[in-house]
């Protein structure tokens, strides 16, 4: 009996309905459904899926350390054998002797990489131009040091964050509108954990489709475990992404 078995047959026994149990794990029916027929792809990873499955347990009748073995053996990448991470990285494969290869065959790979790096120039060059973040910067040099520049930042009227770890607006423009931000999961699930005016209002799971808004007077502080599946908007604009898949990133915005 493989792991969804185990968890759909020790819910039917107990004779609770599905969309009760995702009731009150505050997790999608669908996906708990999925977990049953022993697809946990949608979890958004491996520390996702145990964490799940740490809910599930009590719920159950069952010990969240056997379901958790189950999924390790299962499905985990991380008990994957050594051999099999390296046959994947093609570490194992008998190697092959090296055939001759023309002037032709170089020549024609160097004529590829250059149309590659063209096209990135131009694909980087209009995201530079398109970008909703604008600021006009002012770049004055100091009369005795002769390789550090002085940058001073003045913000137009329109801006709406620098895109640096920490954005804030002008102090005259938190007093008249505060801080807004919605956090959409477009591509995929995350946790979060947000503190508005140096009070928690929201802590746990953001699943892929929902959206949560937040209003703040002075300041919006986040937590976010997968920041590449989700769409942050700032005071109206769009931010660009704040991290990479499963990353940790915190942020404060004012």
């Amino acid at each position: 009996m493989n792991l969804g078995e185990v968890l759909s047959s020790a819910r039917t026994s107990l004779g609770i309905p599905i969309e009760d149990l995702a009731a009150a794990l505050s997790i999608r029916a669908g996906l708990l459904g999925e977990m049953e027929k022993n697809n946990f792809s949608h979890c958004g990873g491996d520390i996702y899926a145990r964490g799940h499955l740490r809910n599930i347990a009590p719920k159950i009748g069952l010990e969240a350390d056997y379901l958790i073995n189950l999924y390790n053996e299962e499905h985990s990448a991380e008990s994957r054998s050594i051999n099999e991470l390296l046959e994947e990285n093609s570490i194992t494969r008998v190697p092959y002797e090296k055939k001759n290869i023309s002037w032709k065959v170089p020549a024609a790979f160097s004529l590829a990489a250059v149309l590659v790096f063209a096209v990135i120039q131009i694909v980087m060059t209009n995201v530079n131009s398109e970008s909703p973040i604008k600021a006009s910067v002012a770049v004055t040099e100091t009369p005795t040091a002769s390789a550090t520049p002085v940058v001073t930042e003045m913000a137009s009227p329109s801006a709406t964050a620098s895109a640096v770890d920490t954005a804030s607006a002008s102090p005259t423009a938190q007093m008249r509108n505060g801080v807004s931000l919605a956090i959409a999961a477009s591509r995929g699930n995350s946790l979060i954990d947000i503190v508005v005016d140096g009070k928690h209002v929201s802590k746990g799971s953001i699943f892929q489709g929902d959206t949560k808004t937040f209003e703040a007077k002075t300041s919006i502080s986040i937590y976010l475990s997968n920041p590449a599946g989700l769409d942050l908007t700032l005071n109206g604009k769009l931010l660009a992404p704040l991290g990479g898949e499963n990353q940790e990133v915190r942020r404060t915005f004012r």
